[in-house]
């Protein structure tokens, strides 16, 4: 898909209503895309479809929907498919972030996890690929993972087993759209400064306290902008790339990781015992 391809074309975005997926959205309107917004949160999806608007983009589509329920994202597909035989791009981005060691996470937040992150693309894909492919939409699948779906984070357990699961489907996927000219692209982000980074649970932690709010104000000050994600992620469609990074310590990690094995041990070694001393000052 070159630059050109995206004017008239019609996208799917979900998390649209904040973060990387508002930019992402925003993004490809300046594009020219027609846009299909989804979110959770109604007011939000209205605040932004009404600023793309005004900015002179093209929202066809703007519906709440919980994509954790099938159900859900079967009624958004009715009212996408309504305004368009299939969509050119769909891209999966919102999901939640719950961290926490094992023995603290309940089961519901398991369930939680897995059923936002995992699940949620699952039905988003289940719900438009097969149109993309009846219509011959030689267009473009885009998955939202997380360096977490690449290697092994203190704390990220359940979250990583989304996101795992995410580059699971998506590395498949790659090669069954192939034959179809469907493109994948998975997305690895780092650290991103979104809402999320306000919104993350860690199981039995107090994440109020002055000790976790300098820990995610050290987070903040490593992030990129949601505006400089979604820049990779278009710039990494347009390339056709099966593989984008949004930040150049996660690409470091992941090479550390596939051609240096005994040093991301230690490193990963050397960052859980940093934050199991840390577990210990925190409430």
């Amino acid at each position: 898909m070159r630059a050109r391809d995206f004017a008239g074309r019609h996208a799917l975005v979900t998390g649209a209503a904040s973060g990387i997926g508002r930019a992402v959205a925003q993004r490809l309107a300046r594009e020219g895309a027609v846009l299909h917004l989804t979110d959770l949160r109604a007011d939000d999806l209205r605040s932004v479809r009404a600023r793309i608007e005004e900015s002179g983009g093209t929202v066809a589509t703007a519906y709440a929907a919980d994509i954790s329920s099938i159900d859900e994202v079967r009624e958004l597909a009715a009212a996408v498919h309504a305004e368009t035989p299939a969509v050119d791009a769909v891209l999966n981005v919102a999901g939640i972030a719950v961290w926490g060691t094992v023995e603290r996470m309940s089961h519901e937040q398991w369930r939680s996890v897995v059923g936002v992150n995992l699940m949620g693309p699952i039905h988003v894909i289940e719900s438009f690929v097969p149109a993309m492919i009846e219509h011959e939409r030689r267009g473009h699948l885009v998955n939202v993972s997380s360096a977490a779906g690449l290697v092994g984070l203190p704390w990220h357990a359940a979250y990583s087993a989304s996101k795992f699961g995410v580059r699971g489907v998506s590395e498949v996927l790659r090669f069954d759209l192939a034959r179809h000219g469907i493109a994948v692209t998975l997305v690895t982000p780092g650290a991103v400064a979104t809402p999320l980074v306000r919104s993350i649970q860690v199981a039995g932690i107090d994440t109020t306290t002055p000790e976790f709010e300098r820990l995610r104000g050290h987070f903040q000050r490593r992030a990129v902008t949601p505006e400089q994600a979604a820049d990779s992620i278009v710039d990494g469609m347009l390339r056709r790339r099966y593989l984008v990074h949004t930040s150049r310590d996660i690409a470091f990690l992941h090479a550390l990781q596939r051609h240096l094995p005994p040093v991301y041990a230690l490193v990963m070694d050397l960052a859980n015992r940093a934050v199991s001393r840390l577990e210990r000052r925190l409430p």
